[in-house]
């Protein structure tokens, strides 16, 4: 099987034709579903507003329709869904009504996870991300699909530190993850935090005069009658209804190693150094992980983006290096990300050519950008002009992403910023630049060329790059030019309005824009005016 992979299009669809079975250690997913929502797609714009390309592509599965027939028919034929999963699909009408989102939600979802537990491997876990909405509807699903005795937690994770007021209710500030595995012995790496300062001055608050270290010393006892045991020359009892942590063949080791210490009382404590500590164990609360708010380094804009942390937690604590992690609602990719900083391998999926863009450029600008490949993309002229008529916004993302920009979507309806992409770059000290990204499919005239002159003067940018399926007029090359050239403080220059085919990028051209460059000054840039700037 194929790892390091992202695959656009239903995931479904991608399971059952290239997933095989038991060929997958983790699975993290976080579906498109929320109360904010109303029952219905969660999915944004980097924008914030609703993706339309995705609202059409959820719109049928998270409402009753044909879709959600469908399902429920290869739910009654499936041989691989258990007897008990499809008797919870049968009898979810009586709780949640007939033709509701909530039943077309849970019998979409309940289709998938069949597969995914068909994926997964016997020593594998799956993490379904979701929110009180409709977590205890989840839990009950996959409770006959993995086994109630395979349920390992239910996680809550605070996502926001100050909830907005509610009226007539409590604050939602949590969302739930519901962690399962497959079998008992799934892996599991148990994980820490670090102490708090106050924990360490009342628990280690001791100096070994010897070495310098701190230490602490803890009770060696725990509830349960035990038998009397040697500490040195001492035979000591324990306390009622106590007995000793230890058995006497370790007892007599730590005596030897000195991590046990005889107290002026007479009670044994086992000593226990602070440099030594692994720090405190994660418990199924999690307040020390911090959402992606508006000012944190890795916002990409996506409203449900989750934060590189609490991928990696759950990464490292159910996978090894080397392990498949596999995510089959992708949105902009941060478990992929993650995943591939820990030395994992991956498997990615997504319905929509704005989650795949910006997984590609997340991958791309990571250092040492890592391979990959993705399938269910256009290769061709052919390809990306049946991608256009499919779907234009499709096309605008897909065409954005192979230019090596970050897409931006604007809605379907209403005014147009003229805006659908980004191509970052730095010739010059902390200060990140931007050229903006026009792409058009038919019908390509010069008035669009004056339509980004314009954008880019009004955004204060230095370049902007028009993307066509079209070949340009020569009007269109014409007005390009005059709108001259970008002086880059690296001593070249650009130009200002470029127009490339998707022809051209098929062929492997790019966006001609100056370099990402080790931070330098301006007067040191000057100075290099004709060298080419070290890349990083």
């Amino acid at each position: 099987m194929d790892t390091n992979v992202l695959y656009y299009g239903d995931n479904l669809k991608i399971l059952r034709e290239h997933i095989p079975d038991e060929s997958v250690d983790l699975i993290y997913l976080d579906p498109p579903f929320n109360s904010n929502a109303n029952y219905n797609v969660l999915f944004k714009e980097p924008s914030g507003r609703s993706s339309a390309a995705q609202m059409e592509a959820f719109e049928d599965t998270w409402q009753w329709g044909l879709e959600s027939e469908r399902a429920l028919q290869d739910m009654a034929v499936s041989a691989i869904a258990p007897a008990a999963t499809k008797e919870f699909i049968s009898v979810l009408p009586n709780f949640v009504g007939q033709r509701t989102a909530m039943r077309a939600y849970l019998t979409m979802m309940a289709v998938r996870l069949v597969e995914l537990r068909r994926v997964l491997k016997d020593t594998g876990s799956i993490y379904l991300h979701c929110d009180p909405t409709a977590s205890h509807y989840l839990k009950l699903l996959m409770d006959t699909i993995f086994g109630a005795n395979n349920f390992r937690n239910d996680i809550i994770w605070q996502r926001t530190r100050v909830a907005k007021r509610q009226s007539g209710f409590w604050g939602k500030n949590y969302d739930n993850i519901l962690f399962y595995t497959k079998r008992e012995e799934a892996k599991f790496n148990e994980q820490f935090t670090p102490h708090p300062e106050s924990y360490k001055d009342s628990h280690y608050h001791l100096i070994e005069s010897e070495t310098g270290r701190r230490y602490g010393l803890w009770d060696f006892t725990q509830t349960g009658d035990g038998l009397p045991r040697r500490f040195g020359e001492a035979i000591l009892t324990p306390p009622p209804g106590k007995h000793w942590i230890w058995s006497q063949e370790r007892i007599d080791q730590g005596i030897r190693e000195g991590r046990i210490v005889i107290t002026s009382g007479g009670m044994p404590r086992l000593k226990r150094y602070l440099d030594v500590s692994k720090g405190e164990y994660v418990q199924s609360i999690w307040q020390d992980v911090f959402d992606v708010n508006s000012m944190a380094k890795e916002r990409l804009g996506y409203a449900t983006q989750k934060p590189e942390a609490l991928l990696e937690r759950i990464i490292q604590a159910s996978s090894n290096e080397g392990d498949i992690v596999l995510d089959p609602f992708c949105g902009c990719g941060t478990a992929i990300v993650a995943a591939q900083k820990l030395n994992r391998k991956w498997i990615g999926i997504d319905i929509t050519h704005l989650a795949i863009g910006l997984m590609k450029w997340r991958l791309k600008n990571m250092t040492p950008p890592p391979s990959f490949r993705v399938v269910g993309e256009p290769e061709d002229l052919g390809g990306a002009i049946e991608l256009f008529n499919q779907d234009k916004y499709q096309f605008q993302w897909w065409t954005v992403s192979i230019a090596g920009g970050q897409p931006f979507g604007g809605k379907k309806k209403g005014a147009d910023t003229g805006i659908d992409g980004y191509l970052y770059y730095m010739d010059e000290k902390d200060k990140i630049k931007k050229a903006i990204i026009s792409v058009k499919g038919g019908g390509v005239q010069v008035s669009m060329i004056r339509d980004l002159g314009h954008v880019i003067d009004r955004e204060k940018a230095d370049i902007g790059v028009f993307l066509t399926l079209e070949k340009p007029t020569k009007p269109m090359i014409e007005e390009a030019a005059l709108k001259g050239f970008y002086h880059s403080p690296l001593g070249r220059d650009y130009p200002r309005l470029q127009i490339l085919t998707i022809e051209e990028l098929l062929s492997g051209k790019m966006p001609d824009i100056p370099p990402w460059i080790a931070p330098i000054t301006q007067t040191q840039a000057r100075k290099r005016k004709g060298k080419t700037a070290r890349l990083l």
